[in-house]
This record gives C-alpha cells, structure tokens and sequence, in this order.
C-alpha cells in the first residue's frame, strides 16, 4: 500500500509515524512546501487530557515528547490590578520548531524522509496513492483541490490578534486583561522553555484601529504591543516571527473524505486558539483513522467512513466549545466590568462545560476563594 501525507507539521510527521507503526511495509510519502526547519509561531500546548490520550495511544512518541516540555497545575487571570489564580488547570507546552524536530527524528528512525521544499499545486502530481492525507492546515491544497466535495465554509471572527514570543518564563498559562489609552487589550502567554513564552496579544475591531494596527508596520506594531504590555513584560521585548495581525479562521468542512483523500486538522476544522486545542485534535484524528484503517483491514473506503463518523461528534462538541470561549473573547472588554473575582469566574465558565460541582472537584482553591465572596 502507498500513503501519501500533503504536510509535514506536527500532523503530518505524526501520520507518517502511526502509518508505519501500524504497518511496517507500507510505502509512506510525506511532502512538505516549506523547508524542515521553518516553523510559524512560538510555544504549542497541550492539557493533561491531551497529554493522557496521547500515553495512552502511542507511548514511544509521548515518552519523546514529554522530557522537553513545560508543565504547570495552576493558570492565572490577571484583571484590574488583581492576580487569581486557578488551580488544576494543568497544561503543558514545548517550542512548535523543537516538537518538529523531535517527530522529524523518530519519522527518520521509521525510515521516514519528509521532502521539504516541494510546491504541490495539484492531487495529480501526487501519483497512484492508495491513500492521500491532507494535513496541511488551513491552506489545504487537498482540501482545496477537491473544495465542492468537502464542502467548507469559513468565517473570519471579529477580534484581531498577533503573535509573538518573548524572553520571560511566565510561571502558568496567564490571560492577562488591560486597559490602554487605545482601548482595551487581553494577552494569552505561557512559556514553552526555561527562557522563552508564548505571547499572543489581542483586541476587538475598535482597539485594533484606535492602536493603529492596520496602519502600523511590524517593527512599530511589536514596539506599540511592548508599550502596552509594558507591565506583563517587565522589561522583556516582543519577538517576531511572522507576526501579522490577523483575525481567527472558523473553518467547518461537511465532510472529511472524498475517494482516495481525507483530510485531518486544521485541514478539516479549527478550534480557537483560545481553548489550546489545535494540535492535539490533530494528533487525535491520526489516531481515529489509523485505529479505522487496521479496524477495516486497509480497505480505504470503509476505513475512511469510519474514521469520519467516529470521530466527528468528538470534534464538533470540542469545537462548540472553542466557539463558546471565542465568543466569550468577543466581548472581553464588557466583561472587564466585572470585579476581578467575578471577572474570573466568568473566564472559566465561558465555554458553558464547567460549573460549581466541576470547580469544587476540579479548583477546590479558586471555589473556596467564590465561595467566601458569595459568587459560587
């Protein structure tokens, strides 16, 4: 059997490594446009969840993972002056170029060679393929090629956001919510390293253009985002790496395969970055259709429908989820009219999945804390 994989992100090497787990002669092809080290982007986080799933599917790749990353039980939420904290929050997080390098070495222990460098503007150019996996993000040239089969919609959302790195190890993930003289501004950051973070600022429609941000060039726009994160940053400078100001690609596809091809990831649907759930709903689509192909004998056309229908009610109730918490994002600045307390609050119960029974079991600090003022 001959797999081809478009894409070779996190997504796309871990295909290759499940396929040749699976099956040991297969012929796996994985191409790729940009070259091996060319990564966009900072840190990548994963929850505990992720990470149990993970250990549990494929301990060989967790046990290669899991000694480079960052991990911490509590998250923060810093608003008007106050900083809470919430406990039993855990994630955990790694550098985006170090986690490629880490599946680019265990794809080439499999005698896997990603062949980076190569443009495919077409399916044609891809061959005979029994099997083609798109795993090549939002852009998908598999998904686009065969877009009326796959039926996509996308949507821009409403906020703008950018982002960055910097220098400073911030102790947990932290939303940090302030005021400016251009409006008001919220930052996602947590660090992925000993020395580095993850810094991704953002603001509604109004801020964005009071700022100057659509005027603004990338040098200026990094200087004014130091400005106004001056106090998070304690002296720390923003660094860049393609970082645009752009707004959030809601992508929903009505299917995920269409003959020989199947689309996986950002390739198939996003989820918010807001809920840190990209790259691992990635790593777990691979799973679901590796498990289906072996389930159907490698017969392609069922294995597909089934790795489809099962697992897309998982995806789609994760991604009512990050469409919750990105509605929440929406309208952050209204939120900021809460006391930091009740601000808190709100922020973990955005994507409508955690109430007093979860918070108790889950953030017993933070409830006794709501409980004390009343407001759990």
């Amino acid at each position: 059997m001959r797999a081809v994989i478009v894409g070779a992100g996190p997504a796309g090497l871990y295909a290759g490594i499940a396929l040749r787990m699976a099956c040991s002669d297969m012929e796996i092809r994985i191409v790729e446009r940009n070259a091996a080290d060319a990564t966009f982007g900072f840190g990548v986080v994963f929850s505990d969840t992720a990470l149990s799933f993970l250990q549990e599917h494929d301990p060989e790749t967790c046990a290669t993972i899991i000694p480079a990353m960052q991990s911490w039980q509590d998250m923060t939420v810093q608003h008007a002056g106050e900083h809470i904290t919430i406990d039993g929050v855990g994630f955990s997080a790694i550098g985006r170029l170090e986690l490629l390098r880490l599946l680019q070495t265990r794809a080439r222990a499999l005698s896997i060679e990603p062949e980076y460098g190569t443009t495919i503007t077409h399916l044609g150019e891809l061959g005979t393929a029994d099997l083609i996996i798109g795993a090549d993000g939002i852009n998908s040239i598999v998904r686009g090629t065969l877009g009326e089969a796959f039926e996509e919609h996308i949507e821009l959302g409403n906020n703008w956001y950018a982002w960055f790195g910097c220098e400073k190890p911030f102790a947990t993930l932290t939303q940090t919510f302030t005021e400016s003289e251009f409006g008001r501004f919220n930052a996602h950051h947590y660090r992925y390293s000993l020395s580095r973070s993850t810094f991704i600022a953002e603001c509604g429609s109004d801020t964005f253009i009071n700022a100057g941000f659509d005027q603004l060039d990338s040098r200026s726009s990094r200087l004014r985002c130091e400005q106004i994160f001056a106090d998070v940053l304690d002296g720390t400078g923003l660094i860049e790496n393609a970082s645009t100001w752009r707004r959030f690609p809601f992508l929903t596809t009505k299917r995920w395969h269409h003959g020989r091809c199947v689309i996986v990831g950002d390739a198939a649907h996003t989820a918010h970055f807001s809920i840190g759930s990209g790259t691992w709903l990635a790593l777990e689509d691979i799973q679901t259709l590796v498990k289906a192909l072996k389930e159907c004998e490698w017969d392609i056309p069922s294995a597909l429908a089934l790795y489809e229908s099962q697992r897309r009610p998982i995806v789609e109730k994760i991604v009512r989820a990050a469409h919750a918490s990105a509605q929440w994002y929406k309208d952050f600045a209204g939120h900021m009219e809460l006391d930091p307390w009740s601000f808190a609050l709100s922020y973990i119960q955005r994507t409508g999945r955690v109430d007093a029974k979860w918070l108790s079991r889950t953030a017993p600090r933070f409830a006794e804390a709501l409980q004390q003022r009343g407001l759990l």
